[in-house]
């Protein structure tokens, strides 16, 4: 393997499947820009009670068990990480808050400094917070260290998709559909993030 390929980690949170679909479309971009891969989603809370009342949220739970759950190496090991949840109230998921909580650890040994950072949310209305989430989220990855790439206004896809420029936001009609089109735009997010990624690798062999 090429010393500066880029080790990229996806990693979402998902009820009914909408940022699992995202999830997967940052992976084939990626891969098209030539990344390693995972795939993998945090840690379920609700219980079986809460998810057995909704049965979108089944189905998805149990059509996504082959899924990893990722730990505190995953982090370790990515060079860059995309991370993916629902909006809920403006911030992030309590799923994914608990495993941004759990990585304490390693933040203390400095092993998430200079992780390349994106994030990526959904809401059931365009308005519903979708930006608050991303600023949220990244205002986490700040502690780490981390350095978060935003897709900005890079490329045109971006404006088809609703025009966010923090990170791909989608709503989802009360069917779970997703209003916006925005496939490209996070294909064009991920792989603006392994480029950056990939620039950072390679300057840090560079300089060893």
């Amino acid at each position: 393997m090429h010393l500066s390929r880029v080790n990229l980690a996806i990693i979402y949170y998902s009820s009914t499947g909408t940022n699992y679909q995202l999830a997967q479309w940052a992976a084939e971009g990626a891969q098209q820009a030539g990344a390693e891969v995972k795939i993998l989603k945090v840690p379920e809370l609700a219980p079986d009670a809460a998810i057995d009342s909704n049965p979108a949220w089944r189905a998805h739970v149990d059509a996504t068990q082959h899924i990893p759950v990722a730990t505190k190496d995953d982090i370790i090991q990515a060079d860059a990480i995309i991370f993916s949840t629902p909006t809920r109230f403006g911030n992030v998921a309590s799923q994914m808050k608990q495993f941004i909580d759990t990585v304490g650890g390693i933040w203390f040994q400095g092993q998430t400094v200079n992780k390349v950072v994106s994030a990526m949310t959904s809401a059931q209305n365009s308005h519903g917070g979708q930006e608050a989430t991303i600023l949220s989220l990244y205002t986490s990855m700040y502690h780490w260290g981390a350095i978060v790439v935003a897709p900005g206004y890079t490329d045109q896809v971006l404006y088809a998709a609703g025009g966010n420029p923090y990170g791909t936001s989608v709503t989802v009609d009360q069917d779970g559909k997703m209003i916006e089109d925005v496939k490209d735009a996070v294909i064009h997010q991920a792989k603006r993030v392994v480029t950056v990624a990939a620039w950072l690798k390679r300057g840090q062999q560079n300089s060893i």
